[in-house]
């Protein structure tokens, strides 16, 4: 099998995110955000999870919002995992520094596997998601948020302009992101049960395009396709850039909207105790009856496509 193309510089977004770690949480809105979704869905799933594992943990989120949570008792011992190892410094829990394409896990050993916008990094999703799910027992649980690709739509536009003003053309300087009409077919290529994608639209307003930047920088979010623009990020593309931010994405208060897509999945590790689809012509009841209606047989139709009326 051939290898999946390399769209990330895993190595190079392991040192951003080692330079976000002091300050990430002056950052960490959209990371809380996304823990929080997570555990209130844990909250609605009534049963124990004694081994769970954290995968792109940062710092914490998921953990604290987990212990303010109904969900907690329920959850036993929690493996919180990073790429980089400087996230995990500073407090004492389960922590292990690995790569998310690389899972260390013992086939069948989770009851539980979350991430909060880490997998979107990864340069085959479906590849992480198989190991998911085979690392989970029979089953087992898997709730997962990444980024969608109507994030950063705004800046993305921005810098395309801009660089078609300043340099005649435009190349690659936002990472892109899942497609969320294809979401719940990652799980289901990834051999997940029961697929659910939910999409959660985030706007955030900045006092100027260069707080959203800084934003980014701190959360570990910049940019680190391998296949990075030859030429440099100037001051004045940066400046030009700002300019048609602001004359396109701004309100009247002359705040600029940034726009974030959250796309959170939930699957099962395939198990016989699972509902499953009924076979075609299984149904014990008529769709008519259920509806109240009168049922009318459709006319036939000969080879030509025609409507002919029905024999009786």
């Amino acid at each position: 099998m051939s290898a999946p193309p390399r769209i990330f510089d895993r190595d190079l977004h392991r040192k951003r995110l080692t330079r976000a770690a002091a300050d990430f949480d002056d950052a960490g809105f959209l990371k809380a955000r996304a823990a929080n979704d997570v555990v209130n869905r844990l909250e609605a799933i009534l049963r124990e999870f004694p081994v769970a594992v954290d995968l792109g943990a940062r710092t914490g989120a998921f953990r604290e919002a987990l212990a303010a949570s109904d969900a907690a008792p329920r959850v036993g011992l929690l493996i919180e995992t990073d790429l980089s190892e400087a996230m995990l410094a500073g407090r004492r829990t389960l922590r292990v520094a690995m790569d998310e394409e690389r899972l260390p896990f013992a086939p069948q050993s989770l009851d539980l596997a979350v991430s909060s916008l880490a997998l979107h990094w990864t340069n085959d999703v479906v590849g992480t998601l198989i190991q998911i799910r085979r690392a989970l027992k029979p089953d087992g649980l898997f709730i997962g948020a990444l980024l969608g690709g109507a994030t950063l739509t705004e800046l993305r536009q921005s810098l395309v302009a801009a660089e078609i003003d300043l340099l005649g053309g435009a190349g690659s300087r936002v990472s892109p992101f899942a497609d969320p009409s294809d979401a719940a077919g990652l799980l289901l290529r990834s051999g997940f049960a029961l697929p659910v994608a939910d999409v959660d639209r985030v706007t955030v307003r900045y006092s100027h395009p260069l707080k959203l930047l800084a934003d980014l920088r701190q959360m570990g979010e910049t940019n680190v396709l391998a296949e990075r623009h030859p030429r440099p990020l100037t001051r004045a593309l940066v400046a030009r850039t700002c300019e048609i931010y602001a004359e396109r994405f701004s309100g009247p208060d002359g705040k600029v909207d940034a726009t974030f897509e959250i796309i959170t999945l939930t699957g099962w590790a395939p198990h016989e105790s699972q509902q499953k689809p009924l076979r075609p012509g299984s149904a014990k009841a008529r769709l008519a009856d259920a509806l109240g209606v009168v049922e009318h047989k459709l006319p036939k139709a000969d080879r030509s496509g025609t409507a002919r009326p029905s024999e009786s």
